[in-house]
């Protein structure tokens, strides 16, 4: 094995095969790829019973049409409101909204509104019948594109779902608006990491500059 500084390279890597287990006290799977935004969806069954739950594999995926989605790790509540109605809103999870976020992932049953266990306010969206958390700085009002369910290498179902949806409607606090541009860090939003109960917070003193290079 090539050395550097005197040491073998497998000396310096950890190296495992996630079938056969990490052998790690905890899986640094999640702490690898993180920190990752939150995806807070709210939606409401065909019955009119609402849910509000945090979900961390989430991200967006396009800009024209602004495509957003997150990963349901089995059939959970939210998965089945979106597949009834085709309709959900995401909600910004900030460092002020970091307790009631963490309520709103209890394990409770359909019938229990996350929006008053956690002490939110749900408030009418504009064009979804679905309500945004009226705490949060800011919320995408969204209509389901695709379901998808994820595969293994195998071509087996693994018993999770990406659940994409278009962006058809954006909130925005005005205070998070400095000359027209959004100001990411004085929204506090928060992060999910990889241990058990690890979270980050993005601040001002986080931010760098670094423009794209141009091409001659």
């Amino acid at each position: 094995m090539t050395s550097i500084s005197g040491t073998r390279v497998a000396d310096n890597i950890h190296f495992y095969e996630p079938a056969q287990g990490h052998g790690l006290p905890h899986d640094p799977f999640n702490a690898i790829v993180g920190p990752r935004p939150i995806g807070w969806i709210a939606s409401r069954s065909s019955g009119g019973l609402l849910n509000l739950a945090p979900y961390s594999f989430f991200n967006a995926f396009n800009y024209h049409p602004p495509l957003i989605g997150f990963s349901s790790i089995g059939r959970k509540d939210t998965l089945r409101n979106i597949e009834q109605t085709g309709e959900f809103v995401w909600n910004l999870a900030t460092r002020p909204l970091a307790g009631a976020m963490n309520i709103s992932c209890a394990p409770a049953p359909p019938e229990v509104d996350e929006f008053a266990l956690a002490g939110l306010t749900p408030a009418a969206s504009r064009i979804v019948n679905v309500p945004r958390v009226a705490e949060s700085p800011v919320s995408f009002e969204c209509r389901r594109t695709q379901i998808i369910e994820l595969q293994g290498v195998n071509g087996d179902g693994v018993g999770s779902w990406l659940v994409l949806g278009e962006v058809v409607g954006v909130h925005i606090a005005r205070h998070l608006l400095t000359d027209g541009v959004y100001d990411t860090a004085a929204a506090a939003p928060i992060l999910r990491g990889g241990g058990p109960a690890d979270y980050f917070e993005i601040g001002p003193d986080s931010l760098f500059h670094m423009r794209r290079p141009a091409w001659p």
